[in-house]
């Protein structure tokens, strides 16, 4: 009882304003993702966005085009892809999002954890960090 209300308090104020658009961002992109759909995906994001390893500090996407591209293929290759929000933190401009994904890995589920930089609505910069479990 006492984690649904927390819950519920929790949603009030991830939909408040100016958290609203930032979660809905995040919501976005995450709910493409699940879907596949690479269309809704990369219109979560701008057009100059950058997703970061942040172990290593590396850029290992950048642009729109690559972005479509490099997850375009992932959703095609990986029909049972699947991410499973475990927790999101809504800190404007950003939100962080722990995840388990699983149909990518083929020894298991990937624990991550993805950081979304927003701005005017969309994705700008994410960091993500990765544990693959078996």
């Amino acid at each position: 009882m006492l984690t649904s209300r927390l819950r519920a308090v929790s949603l009030r104020v991830l939909l408040s304003k100016p958290n609203h658009s930032i979660a809905a961002a995040a919501q976005a992109q995450l709910d493409a993702y699940n879907a596949r759909d690479i269309d809704a995906f990369a219109h979560a994001y701008t057009e100059d966005v950058e997703l970061i390893d942040l172990a290593t500090g590396s850029v290992f996407c950048r642009g729109i085009d690559e972005l479509r591209s490099r997850y375009g293929r992932q959703f095609s290759e990986h029909p049972n892809l699947h991410c499973r929000l475990i927790s999101r933190i809504v800190c404007p401009p950003y939100v962080i999002d722990e995840e388990d994904v699983s149909g990518l890995a083929p020894s298991g589920q990937v624990h991550a954890v993805a950081t979304y930089e927003c701005c005017d609505g969309k994705i700008r910069r994410a960091w993500f960090l990765r544990e693959t479990t078996a």
